[in-house]
């Protein structure tokens, strides 16, 4: 980040919110900024449960092998459509995937700590939704709020018309603050950095 915003301890923030909320287009925006780390959580699951691994085993005992592709991966348009209809298919997924998750995450936290940078800001839209998310890994977690109108017409601008069904309520945490996902993106960031300078004052 630029010379007024220096700080002497890292902070790291998440980003969540409903599709269509703008949570990757603030997270890159952010992460143009100097000594700024971005991390894509769905990046990091799909990771988790790579061929051979637990989370892998754990995934085809529960749903089955209709979410494996034809060379063995999971196939996680099928699984999306299998969690993102059932509550409690969602709730299993999260319970298996979310340790591995935090454990990833928090080697990437300590990795960036080391080499000296300043804010880690991780986007993942359940990161204020699910209570398997570990918490204490946050300074704050940033809940992008915008209208149903607002997300529907980004998402269709994106060939995501499809997404704007699917809801990710949020949980009330101490560390979570709805910030308005209203507007460009530049002024979304500039709300943003503004509750992180807050955060430990």
């Amino acid at each position: 980040m630029n010379g007024a915003t220096v700080r002497t301890t890292m902070k790291v923030i998440g980003l969540a919110g409903e599709a269509g909320c703008g949570k990757s287009a603030v997270a890159h925006k952010l992460s143009q900024q100097d000594n700024v780390t971005y991390v894509d959580l769905d990046k990091i699951a799909w990771q988790t449960y790579r061929p051979c691994t637990l989370v892998y085993r754990q995934l085809i005992a529960r749903y089955g092998n209709q979410i494996l592709r034809s060379d063995g991966a999971i196939a996680r348009g099928e699984l999306g459509r299998i969690v993102f209809s059932d509550v409690k298919a969602l709730n299993d997924l999260n319970k298996i995937v979310h340790p591995a998750v935090n454990n990833h995450l928090q080697r990437i936290i300590e990795n960036e700590k080391a080499r000296g940078t300043e804010l880690v800001v991780v986007e993942g839209a359940l990161l204020a939704s699910s209570p398997y998310v570990d918490n204490s890994l946050f300074d704050v977690v940033i809940w992008l709020k915008a209208t149903l109108k607002t997300r529907v017409k980004r998402l269709r601008t994106a060939g995501r018309a499809k997404h704007g069904e699917r809801r990710a309520p949020r949980l009330e945490r101490s560390n979570v603050v709805t910030v308005s996902a209203e507007g460009t993106v530049d002024h979304i960031a500039d709300q943003i950095l503004k509750v992180v300078r807050s955060v430990g004052h």
